[in-house]
């Protein structure tokens, strides 16, 4: 296992995606330097009100301690008495315009030691888009592009993963996914490392091929304040998964990360409203009835 490996990918990763989104963008991300007092920091890259993005960051963590919060020794007890080490990228970005989907990714690496017994080890990560309005070519391209980045590692891992995504991405309390899915996956760590960390290499280098076409191709589109609106009230669905369900900000938190960073998540402009329901027969039910159903795109 080399951790130094690791850590030189994923900061080269962060660089790579910034440059591209700040070309699509056409202003700079700020960059914003960390430390985590209990061990570790990071570089948060962030852009709030550009000309494509309303808000976006892409970030990179590094933390380690000794000791885990509970959210991660409660589903993994073995894990109780070691020290760990943490490292990720995860990116999310909102864009302003409601036609151009939200779309989350994660590449992460996670280590726990203790003398006189072997390392714990796993890699994790994925993709999933969130669309407002929903374009079947989109999706499809998402998909596809997911399936074709774990391709090379055997016909298994896309189906399973697409699984785990809708799985994962889903509201429980609302009884609907967050969106159009993607692959998803955690405790990855066979048959060797040097096979988990090329395949979550992979899903890192896709990332770009997946998102960008679709951005550039929707950010044009015209739209009126009620697309607005309609993109400000799915949004509160993307802040209620972050802050009920995702693992990632638990852990963040209870580990004490840097607030800031993990809250960049959340976009900035939502709404709620109480028992609201589309128009039939309205793009907006359109989202509900033909895209937020876990359906196999390709």
């Amino acid at each position: 296992m080399n951790t130094t490996q690791v850590k030189e990918y994923l900061l080269g990763l962060q660089e790579s995606i910034a440059k591209e989104l700040e070309e699509v963008d056409g202003n700079a991300f700020k960059k914003d330097q960390w430390d985590r007092p209990e061990g570790g920091g990071g570089m948060s890259r962030v852009i709030e009100e550009g000309n494509v993005f309303e808000r976006g960051g892409v970030n990179f963590s590094h933390v380690h301690g000794d000791g885990l919060p509970a959210s991660a020794t409660a589903a993994r007890p073995e894990l109780a008495g070691r020290s760990f080490e943490a490292m990720g990228v995860s990116l999310v970005l909102h864009p302003r315009n409601p036609y151009a989907p939200t779309v989350h990714m994660n590449v992460r690496y996670f280590e726990a030691t203790k003398p006189s017994a072997d390392p714990v080890w796993w890699f994790g990560g994925g993709m999933d888009l969130t669309p407002y309005y929903g374009y079947a070519e989109d999706a499809i391209h998402f998909h596809q592009t997911c399936k074709d980045a774990l391709q090379p590692y055997g016909g298994n891992f896309y189906p399973d993963f697409k699984k785990w995504c809708d799985k994962y991405f889903y509201l429980k309390h609302r009884q609907e996914p967050r969106g159009i899915g993607g692959i998803f996956f955690d405790d990855l760590n066979r048959p060797d490392f040097d096979t988990c960390f090329n395949l979550t290499k992979s899903v890192g280098d896709s990332f770009l091929t997946a998102y960008r076409p679709l951005v550039e191709c929707r950010i044009d589109t015209p739209y009126t304040d009620n697309e607005r609106d309609f993109q400000a009230y799915r949004r509160g669905r993307y802040v209620e998964f972050n802050l009920v369900w995702d693992r990632g900000t638990l852990f963040g938190l209870q580990s004490g990360g840097r607030t800031e960073s993990i809250l960049m998540s959340l976009p900035p402009i939502v709404k709620w409203r109480y028992d609201w329901k589309p128009e039939a027969g309205s793009a907006e039910e359109k989202l509900y009835t033909e895209f937020l159903i876990g359906k196999d795109w390709i």
